[in-house]
């Protein structure tokens, strides 16, 4: 099994950023294009002034459509991409962050029922803790992408609400900085995740997950307990499967109580007994053809493919909050 990553998004290179040959360019001109963005966007109460501010001069982006065309699959082992996501250095330093920032994390996790281990890692995986937000302007991005004819309604709907989101005074157009994709800030939101979980969680009138650690916590937190998390439960855990294991059962549409599957020989990675608690849970196995490595998830692992639907990501997110964390 195969998977692309959203890592691919922060491959952004300030020298790329030249204007999309003609060849490959729609049927209607950028200009008309634009035009009718506009029209749409004034229909939707964002002002003119926004729109001037935001799509004038602006350009599609060659470099973007490379990226959305070329997306190759993911080639790396499971263990290889692990590791690389799940460093010792990665982990060093979101020890570090969760310690500074534990305060703040415990507002966050009192308000919001996400566990501060599982913030600091999807912070860690997405943003490198907020070093890496991606270079590309995202208006400009999400213009190319809604101009090109492969994903075009998409993508224009993610166009008008990031000048929704610039309207609204929480970035300027010249500060919304991203993927090539669209996604933005230290918690890659694409702008309509934004409009549904981002969170002023340090009360300055913006919601501001480039520069803001609470609303960068908050917002991440408020999109994983709506999108279903339960605080008193974990992620899942690595195991052991017997050698007479029928694999079809490690699938996300087989549940079964903890009980049930120490009952069928599973068992954890040295030997002993699952856990005592019954709660309803799957077995997944990231790599296919084979019985190793293996993991029981539960409810929340989940909820983190809501965040990104690719098994890895979810085992990464989940490897690196216990590695960091107190869990």
């Amino acid at each position: 099994m195969t998977f692309r990553f959203r890592a691919l998004a922060f491959a952004a290179a300030a020298a790329a950023l030249a204007p999309v040959a003609a060849e490959a360019q729609p049927a209607q001109t950028f200009d008309t294009f634009l035009s009718g963005v506009r029209t749409e966007a004034i229909g939707r109460g964002i002002r003119a002034q926004t729109l001037d501010t935001a799509l004038d001069g602006i350009s599609p982006l060659a470099r973007v459509v490379e990226l959305d065309r070329a997306q190759p699959e993911f080639t790396r082992t499971f263990e290889q991409y692990l590791a690389g996501t799940v460093s010792e250095a990665r982990v060093i330093r979101g020890k570090q962050m969760l310690n500074e920032n534990r305060a703040l994390l415990a507002l966050v996790e009192a308000r919001y029922g996400v566990q501060a281990r599982f913030v600091v890692a999807l912070w860690g995986i997405e943003s490198d803790y907020g070093r890496n937000l991606g270079g590309f302007s995202v208006v400009q991005a999400l213009a190319t992408l809604a101009y090109d004819d492969r994903r075009a309604a998409y993508f224009r709907g993610e166009l008008l609400n990031a000048l929704k989101i610039i309207d609204d005074g929480h970035i300027t157009a010249a500060n919304m900085r991203g993927s090539w994709a669209g996604a933005m800030g230290q918690a890659q939101f694409m702008p309509s995740t934004f409009l549904l979980a981002a969170v002023d969680f340090d009360g300055d009138g913006r919601r501001d997950i480039w520069g803001s650690k609470a609303d960068v916590f908050a917002s991440s937190a408020q999109y994983l307990a709506k999108s279903g998390w339960l605080g008193d439960q974990t992620w899942g855990r690595a195991i052991k499967l017997p050698d007479n294991f029928d694999v079809s059962l490690a699938a996300l549409a087989t549940r079964k109580p903890i009980a049930d599957w120490q009952a069928l020989g599973v068992r954890l990675p040295d030997g002993g007994p699952l856990p005592a608690r019954q709660l309803e849970s799957s077995i997944v196995i990231p790599t296919a053809g084979t019985k190793a490595p293996a993991y029981l998830i539960y409810n929340n692992y989940r909820t983190l493919l809501r965040w990104n639907n690719a098994a890895l990501f979810a085992v990464a997110v989940g490897t690196l909050a216990d590695r960091i964390g107190d869990g």
